[in-house]
């Protein structure tokens, strides 16, 4: 099997599903402290999330993405399902885009997922919009390329564990 280039040819272990579902919860719970959000903040659990759809779309996938929204839309005391169409849409779109994505190397992802997370902040602004908010400005452009400049490291420390040899010996101490 010929390998993608994206992962340097390098074989991972598999995802621990509590490690997903403690990153997934650890984002929601950075995106629920009171540090008030500026439209041009990155939303760190969508990172989070397209992320792991992209690596792990058997195990985290739209329901996810909905879960997640609503929590959020509940906490932030925001329009009622704004957050969860778009997550539910990071998440089809990510899923969408996974098998090609992986062909690139984390930078040259970045530039593909940026669309993505484009579309999903313009969902949740027209969203907004609908429900009688007020437009943030021009700020919320920076958001989604925020958000590409976090996907490199974002995705690098998510897929860390993975990357140890599943039999260590003093040859090989990662």
């Amino acid at each position: 099997m010929i390998m993608p280039r994206g992962t340097a040819n390098q074989l991972l272990l598999p995802a621990n599903p509590l490690f997903i579902v403690f990153t997934l919860l650890a984002a929601l719970a950075l995106m629920m402290l009171p540090l008030g959000r500026h439209p041009a903040a990155p939303d760190l659990l969508a990172v989070v999330l397209a992320a792991w759809v992209v690596h792990q779309p058997r195990r985290v996938g739209v329901g996810a993405g909905f879960v997640l929204g609503l929590m959020l839309d509940v906490h932030s005391g925001a329009l009622l399902g704004q957050h969860a169409l778009a997550y539910t849409l990071l998440a089809f779109f990510a899923i969408t885009v996974h098998r090609r994505l992986l062909w690139f190397s984390l930078p040259e992802q970045a530039l593909q997922i940026l669309p993505v997370f484009a579309l999903a902040h313009a969902v949740a602004l027209i969203a907004r919009m609908i429900a009688g908010g007020m437009a943030p400005g021009w700020w919320l452009v920076a958001a989604p390329v925020a958000e590409a400049l976090l996907w490199p490291p974002v995705v690098w420390l998510l897929l860390a564990p993975q990357r140890r040899a599943p039999d260590r010996d003093e040859n090989r101490p990662l």
